[in-house]
């Protein structure tokens, strides 16, 4: 969690790295690569020393990036065959899940045996338990001073000091959206909460669902809460859920606000029918079909903008907004939900350990995973991408580096991802039943706040 100073230092921060001068971008991008070539000089010159005919070396990678020919999952397919072209004794094997399947596998192997190089997350409620149970290796925080991190993004990734992982993404919450279809239908981008109610009774009465939402996933929904939340209680947001799972005490009036709304905007019909047992995958689907003006998801699927098995009219129409102010709400316009999300981590027990930091530190270097991602369109990274933009981007990548050019403060982990795991699961596997009214604001609340005690 940030506070507001931290909120608005991480803004200020952020811009300054995104729209520096190129030159000073440039010189630090070529700092980061001498050090880049020299660990890889390293690495080749170690691979000499044990001669060309070692045994193979297996590095097992457990991923949460089950697409492998689009956004996220691209770049680390990408990176893997690379590395493996450049270090001949080295076979790395994937296995990957969609998200909700890999946290249960996670958990098993967690208690058995975890492969080398893993995806997680740098939350509370994933962090916090796994470090303290002896999972993951510690990393060298002083290895990574020139590797671009924005200020503030391995903060997450840290517990007691130590570091346990490093973060991939600066994750922004965003409606995305059809702009030929607003064109051809006289539809506005909305820019208060009414205005958003209206515009989804407009795409309904066409029978066109009005946002797309994986709410069968409890997380995308939580999100929204969270979206809600900023623009209910502003830059106040982070004190009040800190303070909130720390006394397991929800009953400010904020977050009884927000989640009237939420549960409003369903009887209203925002979402696609069944949108409460759907996933991510049938939301995206809804939206890149053309069935459903919106979608609610973060900015890493900003990669559906080059993705050429989204039929072209589609994709090269595909926009995005933050969501709209809240009547009476402290937050503004520019008050966003932002936070440094996945990451990647190595195996504590890894009987290959100093060859899984090796590849991860590649990964990291920074003409590798932040500059593959920018020039796949995949959101915005967790180092600084300044040096790779050309001007040439799709609308939609410009468009949501504007978002964050103009923003005044940030959120912070999402309040599903503020409290111990037991917290988490209570929220995503309730809000459901909230949001649609099986049970009351007040039951919800109640029982998230048990779930902090």
């Amino acid at each position: 969690m940030k506070s507001r100073v931290l909120a608005s230092l991480f803004v200020t921060l952020m811009l300054a790295l995104f729209f520096a001068g190129c030159k000073s971008d440039a010189d630090e991008l070529r700092t980061g690569k001498a050090r880049a070539a020299s660990t890889e000089n390293d690495q080749q010159e170690s691979g000499e020393e044990q001669g060309q005919f070692d045994e193979m070396i297996t590095i097992k990678v457990f991923s949460n990036l089950p697409d492998r020919k689009n956004g996220q999952g691209l770049v680390e397919q990408i990176l893997i065959d690379e590395y493996m072209a450049q270090h001949q004794n080295i076979n790395i094997e994937v296995e990957a899940l969609e998200e909700e399947a890999y946290k249960t596998k996670f958990k098993a192997y967690a208690m058995y045996e975890m492969p080398d190089v893993v995806s997680i997350w740098g939350q509370p409620s994933f962090l916090d338990e796994i470090s303290d149970a002896g999972v993951l290796a510690r990393l060298n925080l002083s290895d990574y001073e020139d590797y671009g991190f924005i200020p503030g993004s391995l903060e997450g990734f840290q517990k007691d000091g130590k570091l346990y992982g490093l973060p991939r993404n600066t994750d922004i919450m965003l409606f995305y959206y059809n702009q030929r279809m607003f064109q051809d239908n006289s539809w506005k981008v909305p820019q208060t909460y009414d205005e958003l109610l209206e515009l989804c009774k407009s795409v309904r009465e066409k029978a066109i669902a009005p946002v797309a939402m994986a709410g069968g996933d409890g997380w995308p929904l939580a999100c929204f809460l969270t979206d809600l939340l900023v623009k209910v209680a502003g830059t106040d947001y982070a004190g009040l859920v800190k303070n909130a799972v720390r006394t397991g005490d929800f009953t400010a009036q904020e977050f009884v606000r927000a989640a009237g709304i939420l549960t409003d905007s369903v009887k209203a019909g925002m979402f696609q029918d069944g949108y409460d047992t759907q996933d991510y995958g049938t939301a995206m689907n809804l939206f890149t079909s053309g069935q459903a003006a919106m979608y609610y998801m973060g900015s890493w699927d900003c990669s559906m903008a080059l993705n050429e098995s989204i039929d072209a009219e589609i994709r090269d129409n595909i926009r995005a907004f933050t969501m709209p102010v809240v009547k009476d709400g402290a937050g503004g316009a520019n008050d966003i939900a932002v936070w440094n999300g996945g990451g990647y981590a190595v195996s504590a027990n890894s009987e290959v350990k100093a060859e899984a930091v090796r590849f991860l530190n590649y990964m990291y270097q920074p003409d590798k995973l932040s500059k593959y991602g920018w020039e796949n369109g995949v959101g915005m990274s967790a180092q600084d991408q300044s040096a790779y933009l050309t001007g040439e981007e799709p609308g939609l990548q410009k468009q949501v580096v504007n978002i964050l050019k103009h923003a005044s403060s940030v959120s912070g982990t999402p309040v599903n991802d503020c409290g111990p795991s037991q917290f988490k699961n209570a929220i995503e596997n309730e809000i459901q039943d909230m949001s649609n009214g099986s049970i009351s604001i007040e039951d919800f609340f109640a029982d998230i706040g048990k779930a902090c005690k």
